[in-house]
């Protein structure tokens, strides 16, 4: 499902990932663990097309990540470490603004985004600006516009960083439910 073959980026003089690989199957849940600066973020974004890398290879369901295809991007859901919102937007305009943007419209937009949001936890707070709710829910949304389009695949950069341990329960569990039916 996930392949790496001797990823290497170099950022200045610092080389941030040096030839890295793995192989993730289909439907397992994996984690990278490492101090920080060890390049995982980096590695992560070299997954799902949003950083070249300087040498080496990614696949997606057997599809090469290269810039110019969107083909195996469209197989990710990708949620960033600190979950880029536009905070002042509703929930559900900017799940709508996130769908669009991946290519989703009309009832295919709509059904995605109710079960996103039902997915996640984010029932009867649609109408709520992102700016209004907690960290917690935040986090939710940006997990809901991953979940966006349905991809394989969900790589997710600290989704659980910097919240209470009630909340970090229930992302842990969020992950989980996911796995069984996607590669995380």
């Amino acid at each position: 499902m996930i392949r790496a073959e001797q990823l290497c980026k170099t950022f200045g003089p610092h080389r941030a990932v040096d030839a890295v690989s793995f192989e993730i199957g289909r439907g397992e849940i994996v984690g990278f663990l490492g101090r920080n600066g060890a390049g995982k973020t980096t590695t992560m974004r070299m997954l799902c097309g949003v950083l070249e890398p300087d040498a080496g290879q990614a696949w997606i369901d057997g599809l090469a990540v290269r810039g110019d295809d969107p083909r195996p991007r469209a197989r990710v859901g990708y949620l960033p470490e600190g979950t880029p919102l536009l905070r002042t937007m509703r929930v559900v305009d900017y799940l709508a603004f996130a769908g669009a943007a991946k290519g989703l419209s009309g009832s295919g937009l709509r059904s995605a985004l109710r079960d996103a949001a039902q997915r996640c936890g984010l029932g009867g707070y649609e109408a709520r600006r992102i700016d209004s709710l907690s960290k917690g829910y935040r986090q939710r949304v940006g997990l809901a516009q991953a979940l966006l389009g349905d991809p394989p695949v969900l790589v997710l950069d600290e989704p659980s960083s910097g919240l209470d341990p009630a909340e970090v329960v229930r992302i842990r569990d969020l992950v989980r439910e996911f796995g069984r039916t996607r590669t995380v």
